[in-house]
């Protein structure tokens, strides 16, 4: 079965959105053992449409067509596939009472041009979209199912997990048992991870992909058939031993969440004192919920003074060593985990730039310490000719992992690879 999806929309050709849409649907595809083949974004051009849509129609087993099924002039969908099938547009009555209900219920009038949502391709089988006005729909064209979704992202993922995945396992004959196992990593870029596991022989049916979601590469390790899911443990043996301490989480999609879970299982407590990072690390945390469980507090000393006077920094600490140091990172933990007496606390100072650098101190250069109830872990990384973004996010990521090694019993302070430490 080949797979494929049409992205539509103006604004997501020309870079005005990120298209978030199409990568979760890959990965949620993938997990379901189904692979994307290919991928083509049109924008909002009734000829344009028509075109793509005969064109894969030959190709495609599937196609996931996403966008353009809302009430204005510029959702053309439904009548790009009418036109790609030689067929009229038909009210589709169902959907029309569905909408009229729906501003009855909200206590709205319904606007006219939402009829248009109800207009579908005279062959189409309607899709319901229980969370939105605009239904979906599916046609045969050639050799493909289309299957058309609204482009709103909670709408749209709901009908994948719900119609859409149903809608091909009921078609489609998918192949054997498949397993997927995802390894996150920090420190080293894709290529550099792809060489360095060039010499593992994969059995037949195995396959190692990368996907780079900066500051870091997922692994993923995707097996298909019984005979390839049996060599699993074999191969990700070594991989752990090629890779070491490069690997921060397993089936994680970030740091946060494996920090998360580690914590809402260990039943201590997290403080954070921010000041390069300006909250990124407290905001990481608490967009999972529970969170509060173990969350005490999140400080953003940006200034001196700040540190000062609400971690109780001392004045001739900073006189002394600078507020990118390890002695004022140090102070600045040790403050934090006292206040509330935080099982732990993390604490960031650095130069994210890109102005701000010195000889001795360049622009990435990142002081993260880890207080516990035992004492303190600290380090200075380096992190050159970084945006000022990327030194925030990696420098919240090896926070992170400190936090992590720590509850795991492992060494604190490890080599990444591509990050480098200045010596104490």
């Amino acid at each position: 079965m080949k797979l494929e999806m049409i992205c539509t929309g103006e604004e997501v050709l020309a870079g005005q959105i990120v298209d978030t849409n199409a990568a979760w649907f890959a990965n949620t595809m993938m997990e379901h053992g189904i692979e994307c083949q290919r991928r083509v974004t049109v924008g909002d051009r009734l000829k344009d449409l028509v075109s793509v849509f005969k064109e894969r129609s030959f190709e495609a087993d599937i196609i996931l067509v996403n966008g353009g099924l809302g009430p204005t002039s510029d959702d053309l969908s439904s009548e790009a596939m009418a036109l790609a099938k030689g067929e009229s547009l038909v009210e589709n009555t169902v959907w029309r009472e569905r909408l009229e209900d729906w501003f009855t219920r909200n206590g709205r009038v319904m606007p006219q041009s939402n009829l248009k949502q109800a207009l579908l391709p005279e062959t189409a089988i309607m899709i319901d979209n229980p969370v939105g006005t605009a239904c979906g729909f599916a046609v045969k064209l050639n050799r493909a199912w289309l299957f058309f979704t609204p482009g709103v992202p909670f709408e749209f993922k709901q009908m994948v997990k719900e119609q859409f995945i149903p809608f091909v396992k009921q078609r489609f004959e998918i192949a054997g048992d498949v397993a997927l196992r995802k390894y996150l990593t920090l420190g080293q870029g894709e290529s550099s991870l792809a060489d360095t596991l060039e010499c593992i022989a994969l059995p037949s049916g195995m396959t190692i992909g990368y996907r780079s979601f900066m500051p870091h590469i997922e692994i993923k390790l995707f097996a298909r058939g019984e005979v390839a899911i049996g060599q699993l443990d074999r191969i990700e043996t070594q991989i752990r031993s090629i890779l070491g301490d490069a690997i921060v989480a397993d089936d994680k999609k970030s740091l946060a969440e494996e920090i998360h879970s580690l914590m809402v299982d260990s039943g201590r407590s997290l403080s954070v004192a921010e000041s390069c990072t300006g909250g990124m690390l407290a905001s990481q945390l608490i967009s999972f919920s529970g969170s509060s469980s173990y969350f005490d507090q999140g400080l953003v000393t940006y200034s001196n003074e700040s540190k000062v006077r609400v971690l109780g920094v001392k004045p001739e600490t900073l006189d002394v060593h600078g507020a990118v140091s390890i002695a004022t990172v140090e102070e600045m933990a040790m403050g934090a985990r006292g206040i509330l007496d935080s099982d732990f606390a993390l604490a960031t100072s650095g130069i994210a730039g890109p102005t701000g650098g010195t000889e001795d101190k360049p622009v990435g250069s990142v002081a993260i310490a880890l207080a516990t109830k035992e004492g303190v872990y600290s380090q200075m990384i380096k992190l050159p000719r970084r945006s000022r973004d990327l030194v925030r996010s990696l420098s919240t990521a090896v926070a992170f992992d400190m936090l992590r090694r720590e509850l795991l019993g492992q060494a604190v302070i490890v080599d990444y690879g591509s990050i480098g430490r200045f010596e104490k």
